[in-house]
């Protein structure tokens, strides 16, 4: 490592918390002045629930993982893992191919997490959710942050990822989970513009909707480029931004969706049954509020 990563490796629990709470204050804020939607439930309820899953994921991190991401990074570099260190890769080339490959990572990810049944039983409790706002973007079952730490640091090792590229992604992941996950719109040229490169809030809310085909789609949580090639992109909901269902059809309880208790217990209800991936028509109407940015989007009432 150069001197430059020792002291981001020092401070990285800082700086990763620095970037969390600025982002998700700023985000809020915005909530507060300008929310997208109007909420069915009291943010009170909901963000106890969402948050306090937070608490409890961050306390089995770091019992199952007490290295860290950085640690496994730092581990790599040590001892020349993965393939950007067999290949010498320069270190100015290295951090962003890494962060991109790990971009393509947590998206495929996503994608299986819908496709497999299995997998799909832990992550409905963040689909799950009866609104959409940053705190949305927080909650993930326990089983599924375990599972989701292993493939990472599965990816740093093999990749050989330095530790700037693993802090730059773990930034760059919870800030833009935080933002588009915000109950919040962007003026629609800056949208238009946004999305061929970011995720944007309107454009993931779309994979939020109760809507099979709805849901199987925008998987990308940073980039948008994954779901643009792979032909699961989509531009706005049928129902419209405004005239959408948020959550999952069958689990619409708050007892079981707005309450730490309920979530845990969630993927040990009901049958495993499949969960297929883009079952969409061809074509689709395109819904009144949001035609491909040909017409002003809806305020929010």
């Amino acid at each position: 490592m150069n001197a430059f990563e020792t002291w981001v490796m020092a401070h990285e629990p800082l700086i990763r918390m620095g970037f969390f709470f600025g982002v998700f204050a700023l985000v809020a804020l915005w909530e507060l002045a300008s929310p997208r939607r109007v909420l069915k439930l009291s943010r009170r309820q909901r963000w106890t629930a969402n948050l306090g899953i937070v608490l409890l994921n961050t306390v089995i991190v770091r019992l199952v993982f007490p290295a860290a991401a950085v640690g496994m990074a730092a581990l790599g570099v040590e001892k020349g893992w993965g393939l950007l260190n067999h290949f010498a890769v320069p270190f100015w080339l290295a951090v962003p191919l890494a962060v991109v490959a790990m971009d393509f990572v947590i998206w495929l990810q996503h994608v299986m997490v819908h496709a497999v049944p299995a997998l799909w039983r832990l992550h409905r409790v963040h689909h799950a959710d009866l609104d959409y706002d940053l705190t949305t973007g927080t909650r993930f079952h326990p089983l599924e942050i375990v599972l989701s730490m292993g493939i990472k640091f599965a990816t740093i090792t093999l990749l050989g990822a330095p530790v700037l590229a693993v802090v730059v992604f773990e930034i760059l992941l919870s800030a833009c989970a935080t933002f588009n996950h915000g109950n919040i719109r962007l003026p629609e040229r800056l949208d238009r513009v946004l999305r061929w490169f970011l995720v944007t809030p309107d454009m993931h809310r779309v994979h939020h909707s109760v809507e099979d085909d709805e849901s199987n789609s925008n998987f990308g949580f940073n980039l948008t480029w994954w779901d643009r090639l792979f032909g699961t992109y989509r531009e706005q909901p049928r129902a419209g931004q405004l005239g959408m269902a948020i959550g999952i059809r069958d689990h619409t309880d708050p007892h079981e969706v707005a309450q730490l208790g309920g979530m845990l217990l969630l993927p040990f209800k009901g049958a495993v049954t499949g969960y297929a991936i883009n079952r969409r028509p061809p074509t689709e109407p395109v819904p009144a509020d949001a035609p491909a940015f040909k017409t002003p989007l809806q305020e929010t009432p």
